[in-house]
């Protein structure tokens, strides 16, 4: 964590699940501060309760913010001697960002832009912001706001020298058992004796754990050049086969398991990386790179420099990714320290 020490690091919609894993990951560090910024107080009041027992003698490192991405004034007023953010505040649910396409132009993209501009006239040093595999290819409200979010970053990032501050973006897919994710929902059903409830048996999901999306963001900010997404290659699953382990784990009966149909706007697979961006995507390994397109809009001298040549990759989606099975997802959820929290509450429950 040397990169942290003694830094202020603030976290947009930092109540929200990603911002819990942050600060477990780094309040035990030698990290100076960290701003939680968000528009719910009782969010806040609980996690500052929760942090005061769980962790009393870093808890004070912790510093709460009321404030709104949509409001310039509100986020600029909380940035003052920041060093790095990592923007997490969203709308993201699809259905309801289906019903108020607005709300989600509002938070996602205007939001975004108020938070950057913020950044850089406060001269934040690094800005990571959290994007989603439903901005590739959008056929959505959720995933067009999150599309939009995204040229922002990219657009914003030429406006700046990136020694003065460095502005990259990670795109990721499901995390599993975040707030308002399925998981938790299928859980509840179990639990009061409900059969658990499906969209589409075939549908496929990217799916992750909040440490690797943290591990994303951290990748990223080190590794990250200004105006670059980051990819991280992810398993997926189909939404039975993640039923179906969840049901193993917990006691629920498979057969009972029921088909409800597809939601507003959801797609059947999902995807992380399109043709259009394989054409200058870098493979790093277990994360892919794309750079930003740094060309001018004097698009004259390329028919005198010629084109570049198309990268070899092809488009990465949750159908031609690594499909687990339901041991191997049942696997990856026991790792997991909410999984272990309900499989011991349930067991106290007998």
């Amino acid at each position: 964590m040397g990169l942290f020490t003694n830094k202020t690091l603030m976290i947009t919609g930092g109540t929200g699940s990603f911002g819990n894993a942050v600060l477990n990951r780094f309040l035990q560090s030698d990290i100076g501060e960290i701003r939680i910024f968000s528009r719910d107080e009782k969010k806040q009041d609980d996690m500052r309760h929760e942090f005061q027992a769980k962790m009393p003698e870093v808890s004070d490192k912790i510093k709460f913010y009321i404030g709104d991405v949509r409001d310039l004034a509100s986020v600029k007023n909380a940035m003052h001697g920041v060093d790095y953010i990592f923007h997490a505040a969203a709308l993201k649910q699809v259905p309801s960002c289906e019903f108020f396409p607005m709300e989600a132009v509002k938070t996602n993209v205007i939001g975004t832009d108020n938070v950057l501009t913020a950044a850089i006239e406060e001269g934040v040093k690094t800005v990571v912001c959290l994007s989603t595999d439903k901005a590739a290819y959008p056929v959505n409200a959720m995933g067009t706001s999150k599309a939009m979010m995204e040229k922002v970053i990219v657009a914003k990032s030429r406006t700046v020298s990136p020694e003065k501050t460095k502005i990259c973006c990670t795109r990721y897919g499901n995390v599993m058992c975040s707030r308002g994710s399925v998981i938790p929902l299928w859980i509840e059903q179990i639990r009061n004796g409900q059969p658990i409830t499906i969209t589409e048996p075939t549908m496929t999901r990217f799916i992750m754990s909040l440490d690797e999306a943290v591990d994303l963001v951290l990748f990223a900010f080190e590794k990250g050049v200004s105006g670059d997404i980051l990819v991280q290659k992810a398993p997926a699953c189909t939404i039975m086969t993640q039923a179906q382990a969840v049901c193993e784990l917990f006691g629920g009966n498979k057969e009972d398991i029921k088909i409800i149909g597809i939601r507003h706007g959801e797609k059947m697979y999902e995807t992380l990386l399109t043709n259009e961006e394989c054409a200058n995507a870098i493979d790093m390994d277990k994360f892919y790179r794309v750079p930003a397109d740094t060309r001018g809009l004097n698009y004259d001298k390329y028919f005198i420099e010629g084109d570049k040549k198309r990268n070899l990759l092809s488009e990465f989606n949750s159908n031609n990714t690594e499909l687990l099975s339901v041991d191997q997802v049942k696997e990856k959820l026991l790792e997991l320290q909410y999984i272990k929290d309900e499989l011991q509450k349930m067991e106290e429950e007998k």
